[in-house]
């Protein structure tokens, strides 16, 4: 669920979220209207999904949740979606297999469309009158759509380098020289609160809000780069059992991996597959789509660890919100410039060395909700900070990104700590 307080009047808000409503429901259909009907239907592996059922699927939700339960007039558009475009929630019953979603031929990319106008114009007249109980939903659900944004994104760079036929590579800017040197920000020996506090919406593993004691400890000023990664990979590091843990060694051995995912030889140079095709690799851009695994070895090879997630947010809450996101349409980390600490948001999601666990007193909301976001505290790794795919307005210091340790096809980097 979320952790909201309103203070202004509820009419306000109901202007506020209807005119986000129409932005954030407009952003989804942006950007994916250069992707063709075969484009959006593309399923590369059980993990990803196609672009058209992300469409479906964020409409489904606000019909599910707040249509249905609260508008005692409304026609669900076609009662088989309730089943079709059902993610993972058990109370609700079955659901299609995760993996079988590129399956789906029908419903069409036209009658997808027509399912969010019909969804969008009653939600639209709804959320004029709703209260605040409804309207808590609402920006649940909003919030839910930029998860799925970036997903559409992450998904449709998978399949489009799966697919024989890739994009053809894009006019990029003169390659990079340089950065500035790595340099530390240091923090004291004590207790920090960490977690979300306030008035803005949060989702419910961002708190309770709670107290941690951090030793001394140095985090650095950038992230890692595709140069000082291509040294470890240089040094023998993917042939290197010590500086891997046990788990990320066999998953090394068995998947035969030499290179983050998309980098590929070329003449002796190394390429990377890019939103916009391939394109020679930038040694001052932040190393991308590395596994946990991947990351925590690098560390070990520079001297260094990955921070843990306290320890990241501490240093984060000082810093602004600026970077790559996903209104800049980029699609692509860009390389550091200026001094002090950098790139804390957008460009690479960054991993930590913490797991995916609930704080201290949490509780999952009774419920459906209740399945958003506690039962997945298991066998995660902890990212944070957004990426060049994450829309800016969805990002925050406390915001708690979880994936599989060997997962790589999400946009994530590392930043160091010592």
């Amino acid at each position: 669920m979320t952790t909201i307080a309103v203070p202004q009047p509820t009419l306000k808000r109901n202007e506020s979220l209807r005119e986000r409503t129409t932005e954030i429901r407009g952003t989804s259909l942006q950007i994916t209207e250069k992707l063709s009907v075969e484009d959006q239907m593309l399923q590369s592996m059980p993990e990803a999904s196609p672009t058209k059922w992300h469409l479906a699927h964020t409409t489904w939700f606000f019909e599910t949740f707040i249509l249905q339960p609260y508008l005692p007039s409304y026609k669900p558009f076609d009662p088989r979606y309730k089943y079709l475009f059902n993610s993972y929630y058990k109370q609700l019953g079955a659901h299609p297999y995760r993996g079988a979603r590129g399956l789906m031929s029908r419903p069409s990319l036209q009658q997808v469309y027509a399912y969010r106008d019909y969804v969008d114009r009653a939600l639209l007249n709804f959320v004029e009158g709703a209260e605040n109980r409804v309207l808590d939903l609402v920006e649940l659900g909003l919030n839910h759509e930029q998860q799925h944004q970036e997903l559409i994104r992450t998904d449709i760079k998978h399949a489009l380098w799966s697919s024989p036929l890739r994009p053809e590579a894009a006019k990029y800017r003169d390659l990079d020289s340089s950065v500035p040197a790595i340099s530390w920000t240091s923090f004291e020996e004590g207790l920090y609160w960490v977690g979300h506090e306030g008035d803005e919406f949060a989702f419910d593993n961002e708190g309770p809000r709670h107290q941690v004691f951090l030793q001394p400890f140095h985090i650095a000023s950038r992230p890692v780069t595709n140069g000082e990664y291509l040294e470890f990979m240089q040094d023998n590091g993917y042939t290197r059992p010590e500086l891997w843990l046990s788990d990320g060694w066999d998953t090394v051995c068995v998947q035969h991996w030499d290179a983050p995912l998309y980098w590929e030889r070329r003449d002796g140079s190394w390429w990377h597959f890019t939103s916009n095709g391939f394109k020679e690799l930038d040694p001052a851009e932040p190393v991308c789509h590395v596994s946990f695994y991947e990351a925590d070895a690098c560390a070990r090879w520079c001297g260094a660890r990955l921070p843990r997630e306290e320890e990241w947010e501490i240093a984060a809450v000082r810093m602004p919100t600026r970077g790559t996101f996903l209104e800049d349409q980029v699609f692509h980390p860009q390389p550091a410039c200026g001094t002090g600490n950098q790139q804390m948001f957008g460009d690479v999601w960054e991993w930590t060395a913490s797991p995916y666990v609930a704080y201290p007193g949490f509780q999952p909301v009774a419920g459906l909700i209740g399945e958003y976001n506690g039962k997945f505290m298991c066998n995660q790794i902890v990212l944070r900070g957004g990426s060049c795919v994450t829309p800016s307005t969805h990002i925050r210091p406390t915001y708690r990104n979880f994936f599989p340790p060997q997962a790589r096809w999400q946009f994530s980097g590392i930043r160091l700590a010592r």
